[in-house]
Parts: structure tokens; C-alpha cells; sequence
């Protein structure tokens, strides 16, 4: 372990927990580079067993490994996992909140209640553009939008059910229509119900992310006084809907786990 005062060492390994409502994510880092990456349902881990399962090959094929951070948007499964690594590992074990030291300032009514995933994806955004403002997507299971301005304020955000749900929804909420993938679009128009629905869903989505990142684009620019506007896109779904947008995303697969990784080294000598 290292001591107060020590600057990190780009050779010290980092474990890496995104615990989301549909994926967790184990990823090694080295510094920044990122050694390994496994992807599990979430659902698989209702278990601590399952959990520990998971996570030991992966310790015991990295012995210098000690330390881990967690991000997770699952209350069961950060404690199984926070239980499970403080077994495991010899160093610190820590999880993203609101009550970290955050490289922006987080102006929110109830901060407890800020996602850990939100928290990751602005710190990673801060650090990408530090001196640009930021509309950040993440395209998952529930859609958000957070923004920050050029002098890392965060100013505020929406929510919004993410593709999957839409799906779900109208399949459980309706006596016939089925539950469908959605896969890229052949046409404009569908000419089957589950094209319809496929081509509804996504076109929906991708039309309402265009006029949520113009409406916040001109607030921004009018009530903020900012020009210079990045936007950054991450989630499961970010590829596919940011591809079609009108606007310029820059796509980050792992921003969440980036961002996580950048809050442990902004936290490490500060943890209690």
C-alpha cells in the first residue's frame, strides 16, 4: 500500500466495479491502461457466493492487486460486492457517492441521491473538457442527461426509461403487442408490428436526444454564456442511438469505469 503523500504510481493495479441494473463490469487498470475487462449480467449475481465467484480468479491472477473501487446503482449488489473485496483485497476498498471529493461542484437538492454512475460520468467529462461546458448522456437501461459548465458547476439534468424499458412497457402494458430486440433499422417506416415498434422505439429515442441536447445547447448558450459545448455519449445503448444523431457525441464506452478509476485517485488519501 502506499503511503499519505505518495504520488500514484502508473505501475499500481486498480479493481474496477461497475455495478449497473443490466451489466457489471470488472475491469483491471495499471495506471490509466486498462489490463482486463469482464462483463456479467447483473442478474446472475443475487448471490454473495455468485459475487465472490466472480471476483476471486480475477484477484488471484493480479498479486500485486490490493486496491478496488466500486460504482454501483444497486444497493444488494454493492454490499455483496463491498463485503466480498474487503475479504479479498489487503487495501482500500472504496464507493463512489455524492460524499466523495468530486473534481466539479455538485449543486443538487438531495445529493444522496445522485447516482454513483452520474457521479462517474461528470468526473470523467470534467476531466476530458475541463474548460468546455458538458452535456453528458448515458444511453442504458434509464437515459440521463447531466451537464456541466465550463468552470465544472454542475448545473442540472433529466431522466428518462432507456430503450429496454420502452419495449418492456409496451409489451407489458398491452394485451397483444410482443416484446421485440432492437436491432439497427432497415427502413424509415416499419411494415410489421414489430418493425413498428422496433423503428418507433429507436427513432423516438434518437429524436427526443436531438431535441433535449438543442434545448440545453441554447439554454447554454443564452442563459450561460457558453459556446463551446462538448457532448459526450456512454451506456449500452450509446453506439447505436449516438450513430444517428445530428449532432456530434463522442462516444465513450467505458466512461463510467474511467470515471470511477479518476475519483479513487482524487479519494485515496482522503478515505476514512
Amino acid at each position: 500500500m502506499r503511503f499519505y503523500g505518495e504520488p500514484s504510481s502508473t505501475d499500481t493495479l486498480l479493481l474496477v466495479v461497475e455495478t449497473g441494473n443490466t451489466t457489471t463490469s470488472i475491469v483491471v487498470f495499471r495506471g490509466s491502461e486498462c489490463l482486463e475487462i469482464q462483463k456479467i449480467p447483473s442478474q446472475n449475481l443475487t448471490v454473495d457466493d455468485a459475487v465472490s465467484g466472480l471476483l476471486a480468479p480475477v484477484i488471484s491472477k493480479y498479486p500485486a492487486l490490493c486496491d478496488a473501487v466500486i460504482c454501483s446503482v444497486v444497493p444488494s449488489l454493492e454490499r455483496s460486492m463491498l463485503d466480498s473485496l474487503r475479504r479479498l483485497l489487503t487495501g482500500q476498498v472504496m464507493t463512489v457517492s455524492s460524499s466523495m471529493r468530486l473534481p466539479f461542484m455538485l449543486h443538487y437538492d438531495s445529493p444522496d441521491t445522485f447516482g454513483a454512475d452520474r457521479i462517474a460520468l461528470c468526473a470523467l467529462s470534467q476531466s476530458l473538457y475541463p474548460e468546455h461546458a458538458v452535456i453528458a448522456l448515458d444511453i442504458g437501461t434509464a437515459i440521463t442527461v447531466d451537464v456541466l459548465d465550463s468552470s465544472q458547476n454542475y448545473l442540472g439534468g433529466l431522466i428518462m426509461p432507456g430503450l429496454d424499458l420502452m419495449a418492456k412497457a409496451l409489451h407489458e402494458h398491452t394485451a397483444r403487442l410482443p416484446l421485440v430486440s432492437l436491432d439497427r433499422l432497415e427502413t424509415l417506416l416499419g411494415y410489421s408490428t414489430v418493425d413498428c415498434i422496433r423503428n418507433g422505439i429507436i427513432l423516438g429515442c434518437v429524436s427526443s436526444m436531438e431535441g433535449v441536447v438543442k434545448k440545453i445547447t441554447s439554454w447554454l448558450q443564452k442563459e450561460c454564456n457558453e459556446h463551446d459545448i462538448k457532448v459526450i455519449a456512454t451506456g449500452g445503448s450509446a453506439t447505436h442511438i449516438a450513430s444517428m444523431l445530428d449532432c456530434s457525441a463522442a462516444v465513450e464506452e467505458l466512461a463510467v469505469v474511467k470515471g470511477t478509476r479518476l475519483l479513487f485517485e482524487l479519494n485515496e488519501h482522503f478515505s476514512s
